[in-house]
């Protein structure tokens, strides 16, 4: 898991997964991310995972528009 000062190892399994390189975070059933995945387009060692969306947002990723549109829509008026 990613926590605000870096990468770190947890015990504790994340609840949302990420994309270190493009800064975005969603859940780990997010079918755009499970899509790119198999398809190759979405370079696992990328992948990040996160205990929670404070986490998340402290470590500077911003929610995806696919799978957190509420959460999207809500970053994006107030960016």
């Amino acid at each position: 898991m990613l926590g605000p000062d870096g990468f770190y190892w947890s015990v504790e399994p994340g609840t949302l997964g990420g994309h270190s390189r493009q800064k975005v975070y969603g859940r780990l059933d997010c079918p755009v991310a499970l899509s790119l995945i198999r398809r190759g387009k979405f370079k696992v060692e990328y992948r990040v995972f996160f205990k929670d969306a404070g986490t998340a947002k402290a470590c500077g990723y911003r929610p995806c528009g696919a799978c957190l549109r509420d959460e999207y829509r809500h970053w994006k008026r107030s960016g």
